[in-house]
């Protein structure tokens, strides 16, 4: 049964930097779409970043220059790397990845992402 978990979520002083991880099992990471989404209270889920099977990236433009998404195949992490922070930034934070083998263009859509992490909060504090 697949299963992602995410961890480093915190809080954080405005300018601060986190990394968050997520261990995917029984799952290839590298053969799929992954990314990252976050839900701030009484907001839709958003797209921040994902990556593809080819490490093709694509990032919100409210984060670009700011976040770094990555993935290690070995390990099957997918990780993202938040510098700057900032109380906009404030959410919780889930990975998730599809079911569909081969991910040449990742999106930042929710809908066709299948497995989904229980989330990890974020709070910067201005």
């Amino acid at each position: 049964q697949v299963q992602l978990v995410e961890s480093g979520g915190g809080s954080v002083q405005a300018g601060g930097s986190l990394i968050l991880s997520c261990v995917v099992t029984d799952y290839t990471l590298n053969t799929y779409c992954a990314g990252w989404f976050r839900q701030a209270p009484g907001k839709e889920r958003e797209g921040v970043a994902a990556i593809g099977s080819g490490y093709v990236s694509v990032y919100d433009d409210s984060v670009k220059g700011r976040f770094t998404i990555s993935k290690d195949n070995d390990k099957n992490i997918l990780r993202l790397q938040m510098n700057n922070l900032q109380p906009e930034d404030s959410a919780k934070y889930y990975c998730a990845s599809t079911a569909v083998r081969g991910c040449g263009n990742p999106t930042l859509a929710p809908s066709p992402y299948k497995y989904w992490g229980q989330g990890t909060q974020v709070t910067v504090s201005s």
